[in-house]
């Protein structure tokens, strides 16, 4: 889906995307449909399970939704997972209560899957029917925002078969053996590039690169694992929809930070909550939109102490391209009238 001068104009948030500061500061949750609403949890009980709420269009669009309905947001997001890809290539993949995803693992030295796009892509026509519904039901001043996760961090949960404290498997893959490691990173960089084409096809106005896990990695193969698959999507992404802007997370990278600021493909940044507000706006600022970076525990504390941690937030960046978000994701157990003590806050704030 191709934006226009007018989606800019009306879209608030996709124009501060684009570089261009708001009068008022546009906004949404990393994680904003969830556990933490009631309506959520009532409608995962109807879908089953998890994967199936993820390729159930009608339910997908109606907790898309849900947040926008309560607080307002400027940005509805695409409600699936990052791992419905390594799904897609055919890898098991369960969800079980209490433990999170579970997935066949692949071994160093084994085939990797095939990838047979047209059979990759139908799979995930769940996925792309659900942002065709957003386009229908979200507000029109409202910027659909679709997602994948990084190739490093699905890498991740594709070696270990799950989530990992110290992704060892895949870290001694990716040292010792770099060659047959790379045709990993090959292969989800062409089908995640792929999926996000797709994604805006369907009704995308932008898409988030996930990587959760670039922080664990050194310098070197952070640059390698990290910057240049996100950087190879980013490309592949503006090549087909130039007017689409690409937001990257590399959660964790620290300085490394400032390798994705000048990427000309990489439209905005979403900052984590360690990342220093002044070092942001003197050092990324200038090269691309920033997003972030309220600690999703303050929207857990609320009153005074998350309103004047956001107001820092608000006043170190709003003087340049930027959208208010967290540092990562909403928490279950997050407090619905904290959020919507903060979207309020964040709606009346001016400069």
């Amino acid at each position: 889906m191709k934006s226009t001068q007018s989606d800019m104009m009306v879209k608030p948030l996709l124009s501060a995307l684009k570089g261009s500061p708001q009068k008022r500061v546009p906004f949404w949750y990393m994680r904003q449909a969830g556990r933490y609403l009631p309506e959520y949890r009532e409608l995962r009980k109807q879908a089953g399970n998890f994967l199936d709420l993820c390729y159930a269009p009608d339910l997908a669009v109606e907790v898309s939704l849900q947040p926008i309905r309560r607080y307002g947001m400027d940005g509805v997001i695409l409600f699936s997972d990052i791992l419905v890809v390594p799904h897609a290539l055919g890898i098991g993949l369960r969800y079980a209560e209490g433990e999170g995803p579970l997935l066949e693992a692949l071994v160093k030295g084994e085939p990797l899957p095939r990838y047979e796009p047209d059979k990759f892509l139908a799979h995930l026509s769940p996925v792309f029917e659900t942002l065709k519904g957003l386009v229908e039901g979200a507000p029109s001043e409202a910027t659909i925002i679709g997602f994948a996760g990084a190739p490093w961090t699905v890498a991740t949960y594709m070696v270990e078969g799950g989530s990992s404290r110290d992704f060892a498997k895949t870290k001694l893959w990716a040292f010792q053996d770099p060659q047959s490691f790379q045709q990993l990173i090959d292969l989800l960089v062409d089908t995640t590039s792929d999926y996000l084409i797709a994604q805006i096809a369907a009704g995308a106005d932008t898409v988030q690169i996930f990587d959760s896990w670039a922080g664990v990695l050194p310098e070197t193969a952070l640059t390698r694992w990290s910057l240049a698959p996100i950087c190879e999507i980013a490309r592949r992404v503006g090549e087909k929809y130039p007017d689409v802007p690409v937001i990257a997370f590399p959660r964790g990278a620290g300085i490394a930070y400032s390798l994705f600021a000048p990427e000309v493909d990489i439209a905005a940044l979403s900052l984590d909550s360690s990342v220093p507000l002044e070092w942001a706006a003197d050092t990324l600022q200038p090269d691309s939109a920033v997003q972030g970076n309220l600690d999703p525990q303050y929207l857990v504390c609320g009153g005074s102490e998350m309103l004047a941690e956001a107001e820092r937030i608000l006043a170190a960046l709003s003087g340049g391209p930027f959208v208010f978000n967290l540092g990562h994701g909403i928490v279950p157990y997050t407090p619905p009238e904290h959020v919507a003590a903060l979207s309020e806050f964040i709606h009346s704030w001016k400069a």
